[in-house]
């Protein structure tokens, strides 16, 4: 007879390699295994534990992530940032948001964050796992917010961003130049 996994942890388990897939594979969209406040909710208890920090903008989210073990810290200090949705005023506070040191570049945010892959801002990725450039249309995020993105990121520093809409995932490792086409 072989152990069977919780349905919790399958769940995690699916969500974590749909996240290692996304960072492995820059703009090529993923799959997970649940869809809107439930994604954010599976990537969440993959990764938030008793060793972890977070912080999000959703009362409703930081009520389910809370219990998971994780500090909820201030966003300067956050490792893992969650936002369901992503205003223009956010973006103040996000400035803040860790990029490591270049002893220590681990120490940096990583952000989740909602948006809608539909028609909307142009992106052109490049860099590492992507074939010469590959391009992505993001809507419901402010413009401004890939301005910010590209003055946080200075490889080793930076934020690693994973897009969610829907059930589906876009990872954009800090090594990811994203410009607006």
């Amino acid at each position: 007879m072989f152990p069977t996994m919780p349905a919790r942890e399958a769940r995690a388990q699916v969500t974590f390699r749909a996240m290692a897939a996304a960072l492995s594979y820059p703009g090529r969209r993923q799959t997970l295994p649940v869809s809107g406040f439930e994604a954010f909710l599976a990537i969440a208890e993959s990764l938030v534990d008793l060793e972890s920090s977070y912080t999000t903008n959703s009362r409703d989210l930081d009520a389910q992530v809370g219990p998971l073990g994780g500090r909820r810290l201030a966003i300067a200090e956050a490792h893992y940032q969650f936002y369901p949705t992503l205003a223009a005023h956010d973006l103040i506070e996000l400035r803040e948001a860790p990029v490591g040191t270049y002893l220590y570049p681990d120490r940096s945010a990583t952000l989740i964050i909602g948006c809608r892959f539909e028609l909307g801002l142009l992106l052109r990725l490049s860099g590492p796992g992507i074939q010469s450039a590959t391009e992505i249309d993001v809507a419901g995020l402010p413009e401004d917010f890939w301005m910010l993105r590209a003055s946080a990121c200075a490889y080793p520093l930076g934020w690693d961003v994973f897009l969610v809409s829907g059930n589906a995932l876009i990872g954009l490792p800090r090594t990811t130049r994203v410009e607006v086409a």
